[in-house]
């Protein structure tokens, strides 16, 4: 059995991965940071279904936290599945600010940084002697670093550099066997950023060649299947899933 760490599991991309994973056979470490309650939720869910999950929270902006959660993690491994490594990493956990470059402040540029660069740099780092080799690190990124969108600049920016950030650890971390690959979500329905209005969802469903927006399951399934060994040969890539968006 594979055992996959995922940010940000409480809702979302993240839920539906955790959910997609444990379909797939996998026991799944999921993180909480405001909302311990969801997290739970989607661990009995997995439960209900036949799978085995333990959500632990973690702020994924603060790295100072790390050390801590990686022993954390390391109980969980040892009375959950009486292991004492895990096979992937799924950095997912983040958050979106919505405002013009002009008005951009430097906390939430600091935030975004945080949460979206930094902290799956040192997540990973840290978490790095408790993964067996032959792992897997998959970086959710964005599609809004290819397409430019207004207001989310920072973001953008930080998902791109997130997207870099795979290419090397593919690259640095190859001599264990270990993968790392990015998924890009284009238009997807979630509750980022405050979710989806009415009119912005048709705006963006007309730009997809598929004619509406995806579903985070969608975006998990994608992620489940890229963990599997059915995969082993797709390393250093970015993987877009968002239906033909602005092609």
């Amino acid at each position: 059995m594979k055992i996959v760490i995922i940010t940000g599991g409480s809702r979302g991309i993240g839920a539906a991965t955790a959910l997609e994973c444990a379909r797939d056979g996998m026991g799944v470490i999921l993180t909480w940071n405001a909302n311990r309650g969801k997290a739970e939720e989607v661990v009995a869910r997995i439960a209900s279904e036949g799978g085995a999950a333990v959500a632990l929270p973690l702020d994924v902006g603060v790295s100072a936290s790390f050390p801590a959660f990686r022993a954390q993690v390391a109980e969980a491994l040892a009375a959950t599945w009486s292991r004492d490594r895990f096979d992937a990493l799924v950095n997912n956990a983040g958050h979106g600010v919505f405002t013009p470059l002009e008005t951009v402040g430097e906390d939430a540029f600091d935030g975004l940084y945080r949460v979206h660069l930094k902290g799956p740099f040192f997540l990973a780092q840290a978490l790095l002697p408790l993964m067996a080799d032959g792992g897997h690190i998959v970086n959710m990124v964005s599609a809004t670093s290819r397409v430019a969108t207004a207001g989310v600049a920072p973001y953008a920016s930080f998902k791109a550099g997130l997207e870099v950030l795979t290419r090397y650890q593919a690259k640095e971390l190859g001599p264990r066997g270990i993968r790392a690959n990015s998924i890009a979500p284009g238009p997807i329905r979630t509750e980022l950023g405050g979710g989806l209005s009415a009119d912005f969802e048709t705006l963006l469903a007309g730009q997809t060649a598929l004619g509406r927006v995806g579903e985070a399951a969608e975006v998990g399934g994608v992620v489940a299947g890229l963990l599997s060994d059915r995969s082993r040969w797709i390393n250093a890539q970015s993987i877009e899933v968002g239906g033909g968006y602005m092609i």
